[in-house]
């Protein structure tokens, strides 16, 4: 109570938007939180002209993974290097 229930970090770089950041408290997960933060993020996206928009999840968060899906976000084959 009191604390932060959602957050969302997105940025444009002039080519894409990222999705940096999307968290969700447990206790609100469900409730259509993230899709809102989601859709908030997308919009100003949109206003800044950003042509399209991607994220990076770790492939062992199906959680994750299905949230976004559902949006309608697809994988796509990338190498990360780090």
């Amino acid at each position: 109570e009191g604390g932060v229930t959602g957050s969302v970090m997105v940025g444009f770089d002039g080519h894409r938007g990222w999705v940096y950041y999307l968290a969700v408290a447990p206790a609100a997960r469900g409730s259509g939180l993230g899709r809102a933060l989601m859709a908030a993020a997308e919009r100003w996206l949109r206003e800044c002209g950003a042509p399209k928009l991607q994220l990076m999840v770790r492939g062992d968060n199906t959680a994750a993974l299905g949230f976004y899906e559902a949006l309608g976000l697809v994988r796509q084959d990338v190498v990360v290097l780090g």
